[in-house]
């Protein structure tokens, strides 16, 4: 006891003295009877999302947490990021395009907590994909880390679970127009002894999308003429279900992470429309199945103590549906005239059958060299295939085709400077080998021009920086040599509405990145921070949607050359966790570089703009949050947020007279939510206006999207 009592006479005279970490000093009042007085401390560090941000890539992180609450898909939600545009053909489940400074489409690469999206179905995307299951979106651009295995060319998006260790249950429904129902179920249960832990996934979305059309053309009465008029939308309906059950054990001696899992997902799709608004089809359906078997493996000092470990293995069994067994021509009322071909294909009647199975295996190792230096060596495997048979057609011959993907890489990261710099070098190989059994339409899809097994390697390279040099104030740079190579939609088409390209071409481009980025602290809670990027993309080969609008088809071509550059920039203001103010906006102009064409012709294209794509936009939101409204350890917040997309031409600009070009409008959207949660976020209630202004918008190919909707969901969080 004596010992003790002479120790803290010996600490209290001590910190009478010194103060603790150079600011918050503990004050010791006469003798050891005096009350002891801790000043108020404010103890700060970086989000997750902050340090993606603070890292050598040019990288948005978006925390997903607050969008669980309400009824917004993560499309919805990632759309207002800088440098971030979102596309979508329609309503709730309708097909979308992502852009990330100026590249869109499958330039783009989608990852579920490191392993491609697509593991999980045809069916699965971002704007279905459970929202109470994610944490955060991390968007990288134009660069990625050669960890992901991955041949993006644009970008990737890694969207990134929760993996919090307590147990849960999470339980949403929520409703709105266009008779739109969205339930959710998910929960854990980790037993503390045993380590085991299950995650059970259920999700079904339903809409008919019965929006308004607006300006569209039918018969009139005596059906002698056309008249203009608005319509709702009459067979759009969707319905996606998702189940996925996952089961493993944590904090084992073998394994810090060692789960298996099984999916099941169901999508089935009412078509409306062609890729274009006025090819409208009545009665042609698109339907998805997909069961998944996956199990993923980690463990760090695997072997030695510098060596981490983690691998996956999945494999999908994918089916799609595509019904165009009718013979007719709708208009937007729902009436019909008989006619001699297809709704989808303008073809013969089809019920086609594709079965695409997909194998996953991936395997990383990290290898710590030193203090801040550690090398990582990544592989990633990806077959595709796509047996393809038509129970309608029976001159149809079954195909099957297989699209083989290998992709190593070889990256060293070095920290510098007491972690002032950071620095990434890397290297990747990509193979490509493709097994071509379809002969289908030779003169539209290439089937004679390519050989039927073909084995291709490439090539790539890069580097990323970042330096800070005071704490308001860091500049990042990179570079990546990168190789694309084609998907299987691209490729092989998907069964109704793009034709295959049997002899597409991988991209290669050469991707600069230059950024500047900060935060400020003023005190008192008010935080201020911000971020500027400049890009350039010189892209060779080129992979872009082409659309026949007298067949309402689609397909993927090569364009020699397309060089993007471009800049976006946004800025965060934040007051004590209430106030939220930000800004960003993006340009990019993306031209044909092509000046000469095959048969050495000046191209009429040269320098055109790319069609078809938004080059500047901007967004802007405000929230403010109050505590203690009505009910104990309750939060109100309200939100409104704004988009603007400058127009942009439908096709190239040369083509036509400056009167008679199409031009997809300048859209102006507006939307407003408030959200109310009690007993600490336990029970949450949210209320949602999509275009507030009921603004008329169109989007990919001019295709009209929704006017002014409400959306109302209930969430119950244990």
């Amino acid at each position: 006891m004596r010992i003790n009592r002479i120790g803290f006479v010996l600490l209290c005279a001590l910190l009478r003295f010194v103060p603790l970490f150079g600011q918050d000093t503990l004050a010791v009042k006469g003798q050891l009877n005096d009350t002891l007085v801790l000043n108020n401390a404010t103890v700060t560090a970086r989000s997750q999302e902050q340090q993606l941000r603070e890292g050598a890539y040019a990288v948005s992180a978006v925390n997903i947490r607050l969008q669980a609450a309400t009824l917004q898909s993560l499309t919805q939600a990632i759309d207002r990021s800088s440098g971030i545009r979102i596309r979508e053909e329609g309503g709730v489940g309708s097909d979308f395009d992502l852009s990330i400074n100026g590249l869109s489409g499958n330039a783009i690469r989608y990852f579920l907590d490191g392993m491609p999206l697509d593991a999980k179905g045809t069916g699965i995307t971002l704007s279905n994909l459970p929202v109470n299951l994610i944490e955060r979106v991390e968007i990288y651009k134009g660069v990625i880390p050669a960890s992901f295995g991955s041949d993006a060319l644009g970008g990737a998006v890694n969207i990134i679970t929760n993996r919090q260790r307590r147990n849960y249950l999470d339980f949403s429904y929520g409703l709105g127009s266009f008779h739109t129902h969205k339930a959710d179920f998910s929960a854990q249960y980790s037993g503390k002894k045993t380590g085991l832990v299950f995650r059970p996934v259920l999700s079904a979305s339903y809409s008919k999308n019965d929006y308004l059309m607006r300006d569209v053309k039918v018969r009139n009465a005596d059906r002698t003429a056309f008249i203009v008029t608005d319509l709702p939308r009459f067979h759009d309906a969707y319905l996606s279900l998702f189940g996925q059950l996952e089961a493993g054990v944590t904090d084992r001696s073998w394994a810090d992470e060692f789960f298996v899992s099984a999916s099941v997902s169901k999508v089935d799709k009412e078509i409306q429309t062609g890729a274009t608004q006025g090819h409208v089809i009545g009665m042609a359906e698109r339907n998805t199945k997909s069961l998944n078997v996956s199990a993923r493996y980690a463990k760090k000092r695997f072997l030695t103590d510098d060596l981490d470990f983690n691998a996956m293995v999945s494999q999908t069994w994918d089916h799609v549906q595509t019904i165009d067994t009718t013979y007719r021509l709708y208009y937007w009322d729902g009436s019909y005239i008989d006619g001699s071909y297809s709704e989808i294909r303008r073809r013969g009647k089809t019920l086609r059958n594709y079965h695409r199975p997909m194998t996953l295996v991936r395997g990383n190792f990290d290898y710590r060299l030193a203090e801040g230096h550690s090398l990582t060596f990544n592989y990633m495997l990806n077959r595709t295939g796509n047996r393809q048979d038509d129970a309608w057609d029976t001159d149809y011959v079954p195909t099957d085709d297989a699209l083989t993907k290998h992709v190593a890489s070889l990256s060293y990261n070095q920290l510098l400077f007491a972690g002032r710099m950071d620095n990434a070098f890397f290297i990747k190989d990509y193979v490509n080998h493709l097994e071509v059994g379809q002969s289908e339409i030779p003169s539209t899809t290439g089937a004679g021009k390519v050989e039927p097994v073909s084995t291709k390697n490439y090539l790539g390279y890069g580097v990323g920086s970042r330096y800070e040099v005071f704490a308001p104030l860091a500049v990042k740079a990179s570079y990546e040599h990168s190789v694309r190579l084609p998907v299987s939609r691209e490729v092989l088409g998907n069964g109704s509405t793009v034709y295959p390209n049997l002899a597409l071409t991988p991209e290669i481009s050469d991707n600069f990145n230059l950024g500047l980025f900060g935060t400020w602290d003023l005190g008192d809670g008010h935080v201020i921070s911000y971020e500027a990027n400049g890009f350039v993309r010189l892209v060779d080969n080129y992979i872009q949607a082409t659309v026949s609008e007298t067949e309402g088809m689609m397909q993927y071509i090569n364009v020699a050359a397309v060089h993007v550059k471009g800049m976006d920039g946004e800025i965060r203001y934040d007051w004590a966790g209430r106030l939220h103010l930000a800004a960003n906006a993006s340009y990019d102009d993306s031209r044909d570089s092509r000046k000469y064409t095959q048969s050495g012709d000046l191209s009429v294209t040269y320098n055109n703009r790319t069609p078809n794509r938004p080059w500047s936009y901007a967004n802007a939101e405000v929230s403010y949050t109050f505590h203690n409204v009505g009910l104990r350890d309750s939060r109100l917040r309200l939100m409104a947020d704004y988009q603007w997309v400058h127009w942009f031409y439908l096709t190239w600009e040369a083509f036509g007279s400056a009167s008679s070009k199409s031009r997809v409008p300048t859209q102006h959207i507006t939307n407003a939510s408030l959200l109310y949660s009690w007993q600490s976020g336990r029970y949450n209630v949210s209320l949602e206006c999509t275009n507030l202004f009921d603004a008329l918008a169109f989007d990919n190919y001019m295709l009209q999207k929704p006017g002014r909707a409400f959306f109302l969901k209930f969430r119950l969080f244990l």
